[in-house]
């Protein structure tokens, strides 16, 4: 592991990175320039602890008008992320002996936090064959008199699914009847490609009151090394999250606030520009993906991740991304790290790097399995 890191690291090689859950663009402008007129302003102290009102109106307008929830201001939480926002949750919502079903393919760093909160994670693993669709009997099955919650990751991190309002509908059933709560990662809610578009699991009947909703401006806005999120949730639930929100870190900083803000409240072309470049770069990904040998890859319906099938090549998901590296310079992500149902796919990430890195990646890894 040790080689692996300094591999990642030396100054020698030009390793194209594909690995990276973060977006190659640059933050708008107009956002840029709120948050530098709020410190020119003097917005450089402390401010309220769930953050400031008028950012948190903001955010409730937008849960409201995309997500279909009925919030106001006083229902939001402003987080360092979504990384913390899920950290609060599970650390205000799970108990020590708690189960905590996540659907596999999962999100590692939500199966860190259950264990961080002395809880027992129990993967369900979603069919490959079957598009990785969630099956509420499977879910059903996995559910003991210690299950607490359900997570979910929508749209899918790393299988690149928009679950459909059906399937969502087949889980909200098999929580209300077994009284669990839902951790719903909704991340990549305005990164939908295909389909009827994003459904959040808390707009369906009888699920607010059990739903935890997270958000970030991490993908859809560029916006990653700014640390900046949200939640929401039912007023017993949401108070308990701001318990631990406000003793990890009092509040985000104030002035980056404004920003999103000014994300939330900007012209809407220039979030579907940014989503529009991540589809054409998907495109490109996953047509070139198809055209080597071993390999087959659906298209993503949403997110920056495509998850090809290298299954016919003969190499285990490890192996394979530790020879891209090695052989092709190319940094992808074993599908194994994301559970046993990840084994025989890549999590390659198309949002990292430009048209151009992309590009190139594609022929270094058409080489490397053309030569297999």
């Amino acid at each position: 592991m040790f080689a692996k890191a300094v591999g990642l690291t030396d100054p020698a090689r030009d390793l194209i990175h594909l690995e990276l859950g973060r977006p190659s663009q640059m933050t708008p402008r107009h956002i840029i320039d709120a948050t530098v007129d709020a410190l020119r302003a003097g917005e450089v102290h402390y401010s309220d602890l769930a953050g400031l009102p008028a950012f948190r109106a903001a955010i409730a307008e937008k849960l409201r008008a995309y997500n279909a929830l009925e919030v106001g201001p006083d229902d939001v939480i402003v987080t360092n992320g979504l990384t913390q926002a899920s950290f609060a949750a599970f650390m205000a919502l799970i108990d020590d002996g708690d189960e905590v079903i996540l659907l596999e393919p999962y999100y590692p760093q939500h199966l860190g936090k259950i264990e961080m909160a002395g809880a027992r994670p129990v993967p369900v693993k979603l069919d490959p064959a079957g598009d990785f669709s969630i099956d509420p009997a499977a879910v059903e099955a996995a559910i003991t008199d210690r299950t607490k919650a359900v997570v979910i990751v929508n749209p899918c991190n790393p299988t690149g699914r928009v679950y459909t309002r059906e399937e969502l509908e087949g889980l909200a059933d098999v929580v209300r009847r077994h009284d669990l709560y839902v951790i719903a990662d909704e991340v990549y809610d305005h990164i939908v490609f295909e389909g009827p578009g994003h459904v959040s699991i808390a707009s369906l009947p009888g699920m607010s009151e059990r739903t935890v909703s997270m958000y970030a401006f991490t993908k859809a806005y560029a916006m990653d090394g700014w640390r900046l999120g949200y939640v929401t949730a039912a007023p017993t639930l949401l108070r308990a999250i701001a318990k631990i929100v406000a003793t990890e870190v009092t509040h985000v900083n104030t002035f980056i606030q404004y920003g999103g803000r000014a994300a939330l409240l900007g012209p809407g072309e220039v979030l579907s520009e940014l989503v529009e470049e991540d589809r054409r770069k998907r495109n490109i990904v996953v047509e070139r993906l198809n055209q080597m040998p071993g390999i087959s890859c659906a298209l993503p319906q949403g997110t920056i991740y495509a998850f090809p099938d290298i299954s016919g090549t003969g190499l285990s998901s490890q192996d394979a991304a530790d020879r891209l590296m090695d052989e092709a310079d190319v940094v992808v992500e074993s599908g194994a790290f994301y559970g046993t149902a990840g084994e025989g796919r890549l999590r390659v990430c198309f949002g990292s790097e430009s048209t151009e890195r992309l590009t190139m990646a594609m022929d270094r890894m058409q080489t490397f399995f053309n030569a297999l």
